[in-house]
């Protein structure tokens, strides 16, 4: 028997900061202005959580069935409770409860009000496809060595995802590198290093067969590229669906967004075109269509800087 079983896993290390980061994004959201709530896109953000948890239970739970009948790893007798195929059910679980817990500790990070205009941006995204490329052929080539068939298999599996993430939003993404960087490196640390804490609770057995050896602070070096590629996938998702929700708009029940499209060729003229009649309107009395536009984004970058603020 093990000290510590899977489902105290997650109440101990799971269930706790899950809490304690829907405490501080509701504490923040009462201090907007009351119509305020409704722009800035809680419920479409959320949308977007369930999005991407849906398609990490459905592209993780072959590969991870995969590797456990492979014997990548083991869990400790009596750890868990049942299990659904090859994996027990508290797996299933962590990796729903996981983009739950990176998509809370992003909703909390200050985005910037706008998105820069890429000066290249087919070309940042034909490297990143090359990059990802490169990523998936590494991983291919070390499934080749037992030692490292868990880096090979998280490299090449990782691969796809990466190149769609980055072939479609790579400017995008390098325009919020800093929240990319510091949403995706948080949680992974706090993974890591409860992960050494199950591990060392024999939880679950990491095999040495199958891995290279080497530790980071303890820690098989594969588990870290893991936790660090599935939290990659998680942040650079919501940032993208956000791009996505705000370059449609209003969108039903979604509320009003709250960041500007990226400006696109034919903006000026059609600006210049505009200018005219709205100066029309106004010189006969008449109200641009614009104004309480322009009085909601000055609450909302009022409201965005008293909580930054205040945190």
């Amino acid at each position: 028997m093990t000290s510590l079983t899977y489902l105290q896993f997650h109440a101990f290390f799971l269930l706790p900061p899950v809490v304690l980061l829907l405490a501080v994004g509701r504490t923040s959201r009462r201090r907007l202005p009351g119509r305020l709530r409704t722009l800035t896109g809680w419920r479409a953000y959320w949308v977007g959580v369930g999005i991407v948890t849906a398609v990490a239970l459905a592209y993780t739970t072959p590969w991870d069935n995969l590797l456990i009948a492979r014997g990548v790893w083991w869990y400790g007798e009596g750890a868990t409770v049942a299990t659904v195929g090859n994996a027990p059910i508290e797996e299933y679980l962590f990796i729903v409860v996981q983009p739950i817990l990176t998509g809370l500790w992003l909703s909390n990070l200050p985005f910037r009000a706008t998105w820069p205009t890429a000066a290249r941006p087919r070309r940042s995204r034909l490297f990143g496809l090359a990059l990802a490329v490169a990523v998936g052929v590494v991983g291919w080539r070390l499934l080749a060595s037992e030692a490292t068939v868990y880096l090979g298999a998280i490299l090449s599996w990782a691969a796809p995802v990466l190149a769609l993430q980055w072939t479609v939003g790579a400017p995008q993404l390098w325009a919020r590198r800093h929240v990319v960087a510091v949403g995706t490196l948080v949680p992974t640390a706090y993974l890591c290093a409860v992960d050494r804490v199950a591990i060392e609770a024999g939880v679950w057995t990491i095999s040495a067969r199958y891995t290279t050896g080497q530790s980071l602070l303890g820690l098989p070096v594969e588990e870290a590229v893991f936790f660090l590629v599935t939290n990659l996938f998680v942040v650079q998702g919501l940032v993208l669906y956000r791009l996505v929700v705000s370059r449609w708009g209003a969108v039903p029940g979604f509320g009003v967004s709250t960041e500007p499209r990226i400006p696109r060729r034919g903006d000026r003229d059609n600006a210049d075109t505009n200018r005219g009649t709205d100066a029309d309107a106004d010189t006969n009395g008449g109200t641009r269509g614009d104004t309480d536009d322009i009085d909601i984004d000055t609450d909302i970058e009022t409201a965005r800087g008293s909580v930054d603020g205040d945190r």
